[in-house]
C-alpha cells in the first residue's frame, strides 16, 4: 500500500479494496478518498487519522505533526457486520461481494480469538460455548474442517452432521453425530433449530444443494441461530471458542487499551 501511494502522489488518505485467491493478492481499486474503515482504525490505534489526513492535504506534513512513528498496538481490533436479513424475511442470507451491511461493531482483547469472540457477541451472533454444533462441509473445505472440529470438540461442543461431513470426520477420530440432510426427511438441522437444540451452523456455500442450502441459512436467521458460510469464518469461530474455553476475557474501556500502546 505505501509504494501504491507513493506512486499516486497521494496526500491524506487512500482506500484500497483488494483480494486474495491462490497465495496472490490482487488490488481490485485504490481511491484517494477515506471510507467507513478510517473511524475502526482510528479507534483501534487511538488517532484522529481523518484529522491528521486532512492537515496533510492542506500542507502540513507528518514530520511537523509528529507523526513519524507507526501506532503499533499491543491488542487485537476486529470489525464485524451488522446484517439486516432478520428484516427481510424470506430472502436469502448469503453474502457475496456487494455490500450489504448496515452498520459495524468492534470487538477489542489481546489475542484474536477473544477479540472475534466479542465482535460476534456486539453483532448479535453469539458463539457457543456449550450445547451442538451442525457441520455439512464441501470436499474442499474437509481438511481444514479436521482442526475446526478438534478445536470445538476440546472446548466441549457437541457436533451434528450429515452423513458426508460425519463419515469424513468419524474417520479422523472425531466423535460426530449423524443427521439427515433437509430433503431426506425428518429428524434434519432445521428441526434442531425449531427446537432450540443446536447452537450454530457451519454451511459453507457449495456444499449442499441450494433447496437445502437456502432453507437451513433462512431457517438460522428466523430461529436467531448464529451460522457460517465460509471455511474462514468457521475457523476463526473455532479460535474463539478455543480461546474462551482457555483464556479470561479483558473488560476495559478502549481509552485503557491505547494507554498501554
Amino acid at each position: 500500500m505505501r509504494r501504491i501511494a507513493l506512486a499516486l502522489k497521494v496526500k491524506g488518505i487512500l482506500n484500497m479494496q483488494m483480494a486474495y485467491k491462490d497465495g496472490v493478492v490482487y488490488v481490485l481499486e485504490a481511491n484517494p478518498r477515506s471510507s467507513r474503515t478510517i473511524p475502526f482504525v482510528s479507534k483501534a490505534v487511538g488517532l484522529p487519522l481523518a484529522r491528521i489526513a486532512v492537515k496533510a492535504m492542506i500542507g502540513i506534513s507528518l514530520k511537523e505533526q509528529d507523526m513519524l512513528d507507526e501506532p503499533v498496538p499491543k491488542h487485537v481490533s476486529i470489525k464485524e457486520v451488522l446484517l439486516p436479513f432478520d428484516k427481510l424475511p424470506g430472502a436469502d442470507p448469503i453474502l457475496g461481494p456487494e455490500m450489504r451491511s448496515t452498520g459495524e461493531v468492534m470487538g477489542v482483547d489481546y489475542t484474536f480469538g477473544l477479540a472475534f469472540f466479542k465482535a460476534e457477541l456486539a453483532a448479535d451472533n453469539l458463539l457457543p460455548l456449550t450445547g451442538k454444533v451442525f457441520m455439512s462441509i464441501r470436499d474442499l473445505d474437509k481438511l481444514a474442517l479436521i482442526q475446526i472440529a478438534q478445536k470445538m470438540t476440546e472446548a466441549g461442543l457437541k457436533l451434528i452432521g450429515t452423513k458426508g461431513t460425519a463419515e469424513f470426520l468419524s474417520e479422523k477420530g472425531i466423535n460426530i453425530s449423524y443427521i439427515k440432510k433437509v430433503h431426506e426427511g425428518v429428524p434434519n438441522v432445521i428441526d434442531l433449530m425449531r427446537s432450540s437444540d443446536v447452537g450454530l451452523i457451519i454451511t459453507p456455500t457449495g456444499k449442499m444443494g441450494s433447496k437445502d442450502g437456502r432453507s437451513i441459512r433462512r431457517a438460522a436467521v428466523d430461529y436467531g441461530v448464529p451460522y457460517i458460510t465460509t471455511i474462514q469464518a468457521a475457523l476463526a469461530a473455532a479460535d474463539a471458542i478455543e480461546a474462551m474455553s482457555k483464556e479470561k476475557v479483558t473488560i476495559k474501556s478502549i481509552g485503557e487499551y491505547h494507554s498501554l500502546m
